[in-house]
């Protein structure tokens, strides 16, 4: 038998693999059917932005020619980027356009990270719940994941407490921290003095921080607060794929210490050449898409207010804080403790994908899923109605 290479053994995507049940069982429905109400995935609805668009057909139209950029990006949207720091935070971060690598979505960006400021071995600390392939990167990488179990006490966030419990427990600090305010799934956010107390912790510390901040923008209690202008050793991950609608293009960000911008710079040139110079231009115009934005993010609010007076109603009371992002962590211990099962019977009942919160918990997660919420707005007004109904 041929070797298979140990960074294959990785767990599945369950998300994934209930979006492709999902599209299958909807492919066997007729026109007179109810459609499958899609809550498994975080893809917006709403599609890359009217501005983006239009500046990929005038570069079209012009006969640009699309071909490898920079490593690191264009120039054009690195300066962009640099200066939504300035607009958009209410602490500005004074981000230099030579710190921002432009990668292949969020993903990219954090195989690029992990390879840079880790070696095989290294041990990165997350809270659990987490999103999966933070994981499954970082055994593909063979780094090794310590997780830390968090709950409602800590709105499922790391604290410095967690990282002090882990060396007076003989265990010793972790190479790396990743945080996610908001998170997935359970859309909850760190304030400004928690992500700065943990930024100056892991400075102190030695311990490299890595602020995955894709869901930016998406915060329904306050503002976001940015690990850039916190910590000058943290490393930021962002993305177009969910604040502006774009997961398809696959165009992210990372905004780097100066200590790896050429540990990067020489990554990217080797394993990506440079980010989609089509998906580069869309990115750059929709910067400029504010007012459509806005429509879209008053839609989530109006579907996460639904969601969140429906389902206590529906008999799903206990719900993580929605903070931010566009999900609903959801405790279902009551009906099941099979988070695996109870999804496959909605799915095959009431037509409703949902993902099983093992997915993000391997070991509490058979109590818990997942419902996004960034589908149609009516979708999530019949999801309502359908779960009311759902015996489970």
């Amino acid at each position: 038998m041929l070797k298979i290479g140990a960074g294959a053994s990785l767990r599945p995507f369950l998300a994934m693999d209930v979006a492709a049940r999902a599209s299958a069982l909807q492919a066997t429905r007729g026109p007179a059917d109810p459609r499958v109400l899609r809550l498994e995935v975080g893809q917006p609805a709403t599609g890359a932005p009217r501005a983006a668009v239009a500046a990929v057909q005038r570069a079209l139209a012009a006969g640009t020619p699309l071909g490898y950029t920079d490593a690191l990006g264009l120039h054009s949207l690195r300066a962009r980027i640099a200066a939504h720091y300035r607009s958009f935070y209410a602490v500005p971060a004074q981000v230099p356009p030579d710190r921002i690598a432009v990668t292949t979505g969020a993903s990219g960006g954090f195989l690029l990270a992990f390879l840079a400021a880790f070696d095989p071995g290294d041990r990165i600390a997350l809270a659990s719940p987490y999103y999966p392939p933070y994981v499954n990167i970082l055994h593909a990488l063979s780094l090794r994941a310590v997780v830390l179990p968090t709950g409602p006490d800590t709105r499922y966030q790391p604290t410095v407490a967690h990282l002090e419990a882990m060396a007076a427990g003989g265990q010793g600090l972790p190479d790396g921290l990743i945080v996610a305010s908001p998170g997935n799934p359970a859309g909850t956010c760190l304030d400004a003095d928690e992500l700065a107390a943990l930024a100056r912790y892991c400075h102190a510390s030695g311990i490299r921080l890595v602020s995955d901040e894709i869901y930016h923008g998406l915060n329904w209690d306050g503002p976001p607060a940015t690990a850039c202008a916190l910590s000058d050793s943290a490393i930021i991950i962002n993305s177009l794929s969910k604040y502006w609608s774009m997961t398809g293009w696959r165009v992210g960000w990372t905004v780097l210490p100066e200590d790896l911008v050429a540990p990067v710079l020489r990554l990217k040139q080797n394993l990506f050449i440079s980010a989609p110079h089509v998906s580069q231009i869309a990115a750059e115009a929709a910067f400029d898409a504010g007012d459509e934005i806005a429509a879209t993010l008053a839609g989530y609010r109006r579907a996460r207010a639904h969601l969140l007076d429906a389902l206590p109603a529906a008999g799903f009371r206990d719900l993580s804080p929605a903070q931010g992002a566009f999900y609903l962590y959801v405790d279902i211990g009551a009906r099941s403790q099979d988070s695996v099962g109870f999804c496959a019977r909605l799915l095959a009942e009431a037509g409703i994908a949902a993902t099983p919160g093992v997915d993000f918990d391997a070991k509490r997660g058979h109590r818990h899923v997942r419902l996004s919420y960034c589908g149609p707005e009516a979708d999530m007004v019949e999801a309502a109605r359908r779960l009311a109904a759902f015996s489970g």
